[in-house]
């Protein structure tokens, strides 16, 4: 019988710890699969992709590989359409299926800090992680949100995307502003350490940090309020990926003590 093999791409990808949560889940589930990192750039994705035999069941793609996972793929997900980004691969029937799980991890990182409804909410950073970030904000009831970009004609292309929802969008600089202090939910999607100086600015609502390596972040000690890092989001949306690649329950305390090991 062919062995099943899945595996978490991107670049870097040496310090994922997508292998923890997802080779402890299949350990409790009794399944013999393999889990590795595979280090792969937007070049040199197509081709590997391309290559995968029957023998592998899914993916797990980090950046940079979110909007060529996609685009690689034979179908997707609507949400996934959506959002523009898949994090999630998963083989079937002879096909690849997109998927996003970042936005179910997103929502539910919120929620295990106290995060049920608020109006306002501010996002760093505009790219493929930003907009699951804000779709995330919109399934929890979000208003208005302010998307912080380093380009003006990033924030131009993120509100021509973010119109599909009913959510007001702002755009302001990625410098940091003293009105962060009244915001009550601050996701930051950026590459560490891009979100440092914020910690100037630290606000006493709800934090998301994607990062988790390393951790804690110079914002994530400066803030005062409720914190959700990268290491939750990374939880929550490998708990969906399980469930979707394997079709089982995913045991997440398993996972979740698999993680707070490592």
């Amino acid at each position: 019988m062919m062995n099943s093999h899945a595996a978490v791409v991107g670049s870097p990808i040496a310090h994922s710890l997508s292998p923890v949560l997802h080779r402890a889940a299949y350990l409790a589930l009794g399944l013999d699969w393999t889990y590795e990192a595979i280090e792969q750039t937007v070049d040199t994705f197509p081709a590997f992709f391309a290559g995968l035999d029957s023998s592998w069941r899914g993916l797990s793609v980090t950046m940079p590989l979110k909007e060529v996972a996609l685009a690689n793929a034979d179908e997707a997900s609507d949400l996934a359409t959506k959002v523009g980004a898949a994090n999630t691969l998963i083989h079937a029937n002879g096909r690849w299926r997109a998927d996003n799980t970042d936005v179910l991890g997103m929502c539910n990182s919120l929620r295990a800090i106290g995060v049920n409804s608020f109006a306002k909410a501010t996002i760093l950073g505009g790219g493929a992680t930003a907009r699951s970030a804000f779709a995330a904000l919109a399934e929890l009831g979000v208003d208005s949100v302010t998307v912080c970009v380093r380009r003006p004609i990033a924030g131009e292309e993120f509100v021509r995307w973010a119109s599909q929802w009913s959510v007001r969008v702002e755009v302001a600089s990625l410098e940091p502003v003293s009105a962060l202090a009244d915001v009550e939910v601050l996701i930051a999607t950026v590459p560490f350490p891009a979100a440092d100086s914020w910690a100037e600015v630290a606000g006493e609502g709800a934090l998301l940090d994607v990062s988790y390596h390393p951790w804690p972040t110079v914002l994530s000690e400066a803030w005062r309020g409720p914190v959700a890092s990268g290491r939750d989001l990374l939880l929550w949306q490998a708990v969906e990926q399980v469930q979707l690649m394997t079709g089982m329950a995913a045991p997440v305390e398993v996972m979740a003590a698999a993680l707070n090991s490592a």
